[in-house]
């Protein structure tokens, strides 16, 4: 997959630890151009040495380093991280147009994904997780190590006495995506790795035969496709736009999108499945003029929707082309 990534424009998430620092060395061994980016939290004092070694790392080898320094996080870390993290990220992509994005993500995280999926709940879509390559709007999500275990990462780094940086929240077993990985991941990784490898592959090949083919449209920040009447494709493409968008669906989200026609998803998006479409639209209240409103009765657009459609005449014009 490295070699793939030749001639295209990369920017590597990075953290300077052991997982995306073995993909940094593994990307200048593929000679494959990519800049750097990272983001201090500010909840560690030893995320400034980390920051400070991605700077060295980039001028040592004549990288763009892109530093973000959040503000301070008062609740819901990982979730508010994971945003800002993207939104940075977003950014960067839109300034410069990096066609990929590269993730150190591996198989340890995918198979602790999935454990805590299957424990959750959860059918054969939502537990195969990861994929190596996600198409996004505007640019590609790349996961070049899914297939690589974190022992063999570390033991890369070693070889080579390459430095890198262990944080120490990842031995908090109060965090439970940390539980999961070292009472159950961990250990059954180091047993049954092989087999598990060849599960995900099953997996993927499962996924690709239960989810249907849409073609997705997007017109400003109104987004859509044509219901197929096929709740595991319908709710696969809403998941993933809302991901997307630096927001992920809850078990309850998504339990709720099974019998409801639209649902407010976090007082940010409105979710709108009717018999022909299924529309994302930022959520949006207003106070409409009486004449809207009837236009928007007749063509029996839901009233939660019609306020981002009063405050967007593109995005209504879209709409009224698509019931005319």
């Amino acid at each position: 997959m490295l070699s793939d990534l030749k001639d295209t424009k990369n920017l590597l998430a990075f953290s300077a630890g052991g997982d995306s620092t073995a993909l940094f060395f593994m990307l200048l061994d593929a000679n494959v151009l990519f800049d750097i980016a990272i983001v201090n939290y500010g909840i560690r004092e030893q995320s400034k040495e980390e920051v400070l070694y991605a700077q060295e790392l980039a001028k040592k080898y004549d990288k763009k380093c892109f530093v973000y320094n959040a503000n301070n996080i008062q609740k819901n870390f990982e979730a508010n991280a994971r945003e800002i993290r993207y939104n940075f990220f977003h950014d960067l992509i839109d300034k410069y147009h990096y066609k990929n994005l590269l993730t150190a993500h591996h198989l340890g995280d995918r198979f602790e994904w999935m454990l805590m999926q299957f424990c959750k709940g959860a059918g054969c879509v939502e537990i195969a997780g990861m994929q190596s390559i996600e198409k996004r709007e505007k640019y590609n999500l790349i996961r070049p190590l899914l297939d690589k275990d974190k022992s063999e990462l570390l033991s890369y780094l070693q070889q080579r006495d390459i430095k890198y940086f262990e944080d120490e929240t990842n031995f908090d077993e109060s965090i439970k995506r940390n539980s999961f990985r070292h009472k159950y991941s961990n250990p059954l990784l180091q047993k049954y790795k092989d087999g598990i490898k060849k599960s995900f592959n099953y997996i993927d090949i499962d996924k690709k035969l239960l989810i249907e083919d849409v073609n997705l449209f997007k017109i400003g920040s109104f987004f859509y496709f044509e219901n197929k009447h096929n709740f595991r494709t319908n709710i696969y493409y809403i998941d993933k736009y809302i991901k997307e968008q630096g927001h992920l669906l809850s078990a309850k989200e998504k339990e709720l999108l099974k019998n409801e026609n639209t649902l407010i998803i976090s007082r940010k998006f409105v979710v709108n499945q009717n018999q022909k479409y299924i529309f994302i639209t930022p959520y949006i209240s207003t106070t409409m003029d009486k004449k809207f409103k009837e236009k928007m009765r007749k063509l029996k657009i839901d009233t939660k929707l019609r306020g981002f459609f009063y405050t967007h005449p593109l995005e209504l014009e879209t709409l009224f082309k698509l019931f005319t």
